[in-house]
């Protein structure tokens, strides 16, 4: 049984125009693989988060946001915290991540995500955040980079975190 809980789309500081938090829960599948997915299987998991979001936005007549990887480092760690639970399912601290990778902009937003349960975690995910208006306005912006960070914890939750950034 599918079950969706969609957090409103918040504007967290003066330069955060969207940013938007999804929650999708399903009973966990039995005999779930090994909770800790190797890195390069998380990586790989990022890969087709920014296949499917790239895909969606050439459906939309939208250029190819392009993976950097100063922002990948900051979703991923933002992730990690979330999945560890040294912070809380949100958006806290997306000033400082912003700070940290150092890219001058013109607009930055953020989409976090978790679920657990299903078969493919990341097309749960972009597929939720195509069904909200903040996450979808997120996705079309007027954005040229991304990051996107995913780490899932021993219970098997995923938090996918994506940063998009419109660089000068």
């Amino acid at each position: 049984m599918y079950k969706s809980l969609l957090l409103m789309s918040l504007g967290l500081i003066a330069f955060l125009p969207n940013c938007s938090q999804l929650i999708s829960t399903q009973s966990p599948a039995p005999n779930l693989m090994n909770t800790n997915l190797a890195s390069s299987s998380l990586a790989d998991l990022e890969k087709t988060v920014n296949q499917q979001i790239n895909q969606y936005r050439a459906s939309k007549n939208l250029p190819p946001l392009t993976v950097d990887p100063r922002i990948t480092k900051q979703a991923r760690i933002h992730s990690e915290n979330m999945a560890s639970g040294k912070v809380k399912f949100s958006h806290d601290g997306f000033e400082g991540r912003v700070k940290a990778i150092s890219i001058p902009y013109q607009n930055v937003a953020e989409n976090v995500a978790y679920n657990m349960g299903y078969s493919d975690p990341a097309r749960n995910a972009v597929d939720g955040w195509i069904k909200s208006d903040g996450h979808r306005k997120n996705i079309e912006g007027q954005f040229n980079l991304t990051g996107i960070g995913i780490a899932k914890n021993a219970k098997g939750e995923y938090y996918f975190t994506q940063i998009f950034v419109r660089s000068r």
